[in-house]
């Protein structure tokens, strides 16, 4: 049958978030440890609505004999760090044929262009592998990852020489320090990010004023009586990426990890990782959640063989070059 596609409007929200609980339904059969309240039509509109509300956002969607058969939705960040964006987030987007993702954002991205947003990203289930392709076969890559998995204690012991403990106040200049190590080696290859990497003062300075807020938990990890490491675990409602469909109920998150260059390949990031799912755990959290940048090499391979499974994949593109 022919297929509609028209800019989204708000009369549509009803319908369309009906599609969207029936995605995350099926979502929730591959990761079971999402959120169940979205199943329900009403808590999918709400989301929907208010992914409509956010300034700028516009979108498509699809219709096949005056049925709904898809939408998609994004609005822009201001963050100067996307470029001239426009954002896809969790509650953005749902089909019941992958292949109609492509003519909805054929409609969607021909505003977003002329609007001069050409940096464009998308938040995916990963489980969905039709959708996925689709995407791909739009030009989009994928950059980033979701991932979570069970607020169990890890049962595979820590390398050996190397030990995690809660950060004190005399760490705070290793602390410093060290929070400059992730952004450096995602500047190098083969991730290339271009995001920007502060100073030890400024470090120091947050460091001074955030070592004993109790909603934060700080690690670092020693090897031979020296730290070489730290890592930060909260509750996931502190996180800003991860929303909405995306933000599991009574979750527990990995919120930073960095390791000296040289003290890597030794064990010492996975004792990071286990400090905070054990912090997890004895926190009552049902679940444990992070995120990486898939062409990190270190972070893509340590926190999958903790158990971390992916949830949803963050999609780029940048038109024009």
């Amino acid at each position: 049958m022919s297929l509609e596609v028209r800019p989204f409007e708000a009369a549509d929200l009803a319908a369309c978030g009906v599609l969207l609980a029936g995605r995350h339904r099926r979502h929730r059969v591959a990761q079971p440890l999402l959120s169940p309240r979205f199943e329900d039509v009403d808590a999918a509109v709400a989301e929907l609505t208010a992914a409509y509300g956010t300034e700028n956002a516009s979108g498509a969607v699809a219709f096949r004999a005056g049925v709904p058969v898809g939408f998609l939705l994004g609005a822009p960040k201001t963050s100067p760090l996307w470029g001239p964006n426009i954002w896809v987030e969790a509650a953005g987007q749902a089909v019941t044929d992958a292949e109609v993702m492509r003519d909805l954002y054929g409609v969607a991205a021909t505003r977003w262009v002329d609007e001069g947003r050409t940096a464009h990203f998308v938040i995916v289930p990963s489980h969905d592998e039709e959708l996925v392709g689709a995407w791909f076969r739009l030009g989009f890559g994928q950059q980033h990852a979701h991932a979570i998995r069970p607020a169990e204690k890890v049962a595979a012991p820590s390398a050996s020489g190397v030990s995690a403990r809660r950060a004190v106040r005399a760490d705070i200049p290793e602390l410093a320090r060290l929070d400059l190590e992730l952004p450096l080696h995602q500047g190098l290859a083969p991730t290339f990010s271009a995001g920007r990497v502060g100073t030890v003062e400024e470090s120091l300075a947050d460091w001074e004023d955030d070592i004993d807020n109790p909603e934060y938990a700080t690690f670092v990890v020693e090897r031979d009586g020296k730290v070489v490491g730290s890592a930060i675990g909260c509750a996931l409602e502190k996180s800003s990426s991860h929303l909405s469909l995306a933000l599991p109920d009574n979750a527990g998150f990995l919120a930073y990890a960095a390791v000296y260059a040289h003290a890597r390949g030794a064990g010492a990031g996975r004792a990071l990782g286990e400090a905070v799912i054990d912090w997890s755990v004895d926190s009552g959290f049902d679940s444990v959640v992070t995120d990486w940048r898939v062409t990190n090499l270190l972070s893509s391979r340590t926190w999958p063989r903790l158990g971390f499974t992916e949830t949803f994949l963050r999609l780029h593109r940048t038109i024009g070059y």
